[in-house]
Parts: structure tokens; C-alpha cells; sequence
């Protein structure tokens, strides 16, 4: 997926860094990569929490809650350094509007004004509203077929008002799953139709991965509800439910069936909206191959048990993507194990070419 556009006029950086900023619903991650070596080197990463009232509905609110954090991260958290102030940002993709679009061989100049007419008939609201981007994912006898993804200006603006704050320069915004998408690609089997499921903490981006995002849903539930849900079932703190989660999870344990019962309405509807997208791939793309795996990402990913009840409810293989095999860390201690799946979105938006990208 390409970056977030929102504006016309167009820079120029070769070869100067960028860093990626993944922005969650109450944690923030950094990460800076170096290019030049034969895997991508860790210049420096890092996680910090912030008060989740900062963010209402996908929009910053309350921006100078988030540019603390960041502030204190820079300061005195950061594991090894940032060495850039140009930036390239998550957007949330449960609040993005996408659609793959069949449009007639045309001539490249002509591509951007059909994609935005097609975008028109298909995403709701005013075009003025939204900012509108896309990628070619193939060109054949038939035509062209491009992605598009849109997403509100409210949306954007209050990110780059964050990111002004913080004395940093936008040149790239992704959608969360569609960074974590560009990291999947050095996985050696990301040459296969594959379903990624990010668990973030409030809502579950589920995207049909086939030499790019082709279908893209979303789950309305995350991690935070899953502690809820066992806390609820156990009559235990949310503290305590988190250990659960994190201990035992789904996997055969003496509290098995009651973290299963408590997340069966959930997992329900992950496992619906999991379907849906599956045919609706399979309807749209019959000459395709169909997906063979199912690949989990976010801090969620990690929960025991997970991949074998995914594996068991849908007769896919299911495993959780670790970026730290595709990241040469240097001097720079490994991620934690608890963290490892968290940090692919920001590992993606930090691969990111930041030549010729918009600002």
C-alpha cells in the first residue's frame, strides 16, 4: 500500500533516514532502520504507554498527551538512538475506507483522475473530506487493477498537528496493517496468497496479503477486550487477567475451558469476519491461488493457543510473524519476547522509501 498523499507538491530526499512512528491506541513504538547492510540494522526502537483519552474515534484529540510521551520515550527509554526528525506515521486501518477497483488499460497519466472517480461511486462521504491514495497491484490483458484507501482528513490532520508538536516532518502515512504488510514481504513465504490478522488492542485488522493488500476488513474487538472477557468469567483484576492471558492463553491449562468460554463470543466473530473475507477473495479472484496461511501480527499474536485454535476453527496453518529474524540488531539488545510481534508495524513504516514521497 502506498503512503497517505495530502498534498500536491512533492519533495525530493535521496537517501536521507526516516524513522517509523506506530501510534496505537495507547501505546506508542519507534524504530529506525538502516539500509545499508544486508539485512535492515537497528539504529533504535521503543514503546511507551500514554492515556488512551488522547484519541476519540481515530482522531488526536488531545495531541499534547501523546507528544509527552514521546517526549519522555526520546529521553529516557529509547534503546540505542533516532538519528531523524522526517517521520512516517501509522494511521488507524479500522478507520480506513478501501476497495479494490478494475479500471480499463489506460495510460499512466490518466490513472490518478480514474481512481478518483471510481472512488467516488464506491466510499462513502464527501471527496473533500477524505484524503484518497492507492497502489497498482497488477496489469494484464484485462486492464488494471489498483487498491485504493481512504481516509478521513480529520483523521490526518490531527496527526500531522502531533507531529508538528514534536518538531517532526511527516513525509509518509501508512495504515498500521498496511506497514505491517510491507514487513511481511522478507518473509520467505510471503509469496503465498496469506490472510494477516493484527491484533491491536481494541479492534483486529484481518487483510488478504497477495503480492500486496487486496481485501482488508476489520473486527471490532482487540487485547483489551480479551483481558475483559476473562476477568469477567474468572471474577478476577484486570491485572490478573492479563497474567492469564499472557501465561496460559488458550493452550490446555487448568483454566482452559473458562479463558475458552469467556472468549468464545469473540472469537466468534473474528472467525466470521475471517470467512467473509476469505470469500469474498476467493469470489473476486477465482484464477488466483487461494490462501494457504494464516499469519498473526500485534501484541495479540502472542497469546498460547491462539495459533492452534485458528489452525483448528479454519483448517488453515496458523503462526505469528516475528520481525526480529528480518532486523540486524547490532550492539542493540533483542526486543522482548512479549513485544517481538508489536513491533511490526513500526519495523514496516521504518522500510518505508523515503525517496520521492509525498509531504
Amino acid at each position: 500500500m502506498g503512503s497517505m498523499k495530502q498534498s500536491s507538491e512533492v519533495y525530493f530526499f535521496e537517501d536521507k533516514p526516516l524513522f517509523g512512528l506506530d501510534i496505537g491506541h495507547n501505546t506508542l513504538r519507534v524504530m529506525q532502520l538502516d539500509m545499508d547492510h544486508k539485512l535492515p540494522r537497528l539504529k533504535g526502537y521503543g514503546a511507551i504507554a500514554f492515556d488512551p483519552s488522547a484519541i476519540v474515534d481515530g482522531v488526536i484529540v488531545k495531541p499534547e498527551i501523546i507528544a509527552k510521551a514521546a517526549m519522555q520515550l526520546f529521553e529516557n527509554t529509547l534503546v540505542g538512538d533516532i538519528s531523524t526528525n522526517r517521520v512516517a506515521v501509522s494511521l488507524p486501518a479500522s478507520r480506513a475506507f478501501t476497495r479494490a477497483i478494475q479500471l480499463p488499460k489506460i495510460g499512466p497519466d490518466d490513472i490518478a483522475e480514474a481512481v478518483q472517480t471510481e472512488a467516488e461511486q464506491y466510499i462513502p462521504g464527501h471527496a473533500e473530506n477524505l484524503y484518497l491514495d492507492y497502489s497498482i497491484l497488477r496489469k494484464n490483458e484485462e486492464g488494471i487493477e489498483a487498491f485504493i484507501v481512504a481516509m478521513p482528513r480529520s483523521i490526518v490532520d490531527s496527526y500531522l498537528i502531533l507531529t508538528r508538536m514534536l518538531g517532526l516532518q511527516a513525509v509518509l502515512f501508512d495504515t498500521s496493517i498496511g506497514a505491517s504488510a510491507r514487513m511481511f514481504t522478507m518473509d520467505a513465504q510471503s509469496n503465498i496468497p496469506s490472510l494477516l490478522i493484527d491484533f491491536g488492542t481494541s479492534t483486529t485488522d484481518i487483510t488478504v496479503f497477495n503480492s500486496g493488500a487486496v481485501v482488508l476488513g476489520t473486527a471490532p474487538f482487540g487485547g483489551e477486550d480479551i483481558t475483559r472477557a476473562i476477568g469477567r468469567k474468572l471474577a478476577i483484576s484486570a491485572d490478573e487477567a492479563l497474567v492469564i492471558k499472557s501465561r496460559y492463553g488458550l493452550a490446555p491449562s487448568v483454566v482452559q475451558k473458562q479463558v475458552v468460554a469467556a472468549l468464545e463470543p469473540a472469537l466468534e466473530m473474528l472467525i466470521k469476519e475471517i470467512r467473509r473475507t476469505i470469500r469474498y477473495y476467493e469470489q473476486r479472484y477465482i484464477k488466483e491461488k487461494p490462501i494457504s496461511q494464516i499469519v498473526t501480527m500485534g501484541g495479540g499474536a502472542n497469546m498460547p493457543g491462539l495459533a492452534d485454535y485458528l489452525t483448528d476453527r479454519l483448517h488453515l496453518a496458523t503462526r505469528a510473524f516475528d520481525p526480529a529474524p528480518y532486523i540486524d540488531f547490532g550492539h542493540l539488545k533483542h526486543f522482548y519476547n512479549a513485544d517481538r510481534a508489536s513491533y511490526a508495524t513500526a519495523a514496516g513504516l521504518a522500510l518505508a522509501d523515503p525517496a520521492g514521497v509525498f509531504a
